[in-house]
């Protein structure tokens, strides 16, 4: 048996390996740490003049790297 890279997985691949080998901890410790990353960054503040054209982008370019991810076969 081959060892699964987890690292190369796409966010929606990973997930969808998650989901089938739940008992799989290196797969959640890979999936937790993407979260985790993303989950601290600062994409604008209240005060931002351009605020709204921030969150949009930001909001676009999630869109972009995982595109496909909010199908209803997915959840």
């Amino acid at each position: 048996m081959n060892p699964v890279n987890y690292i190369q997985m796409s966010d929606q691949q990973l997930k969808k390996y998650l989901v089938k080998h739940r008992n799989d901890q290196a797969v959640l410790q890979v999936y937790l740490n993407r979260r985790h990353q993303r989950s601290n960054r600062v994409i604008a503040t209240v005060n931002d003049s351009n605020f709204e054209d921030k969150i949009l982008t930001a909001i676009r370019e999630q869109i972009n790297e995982n595109p496909g991810e909010m199908k209803p076969e997915d959840n």
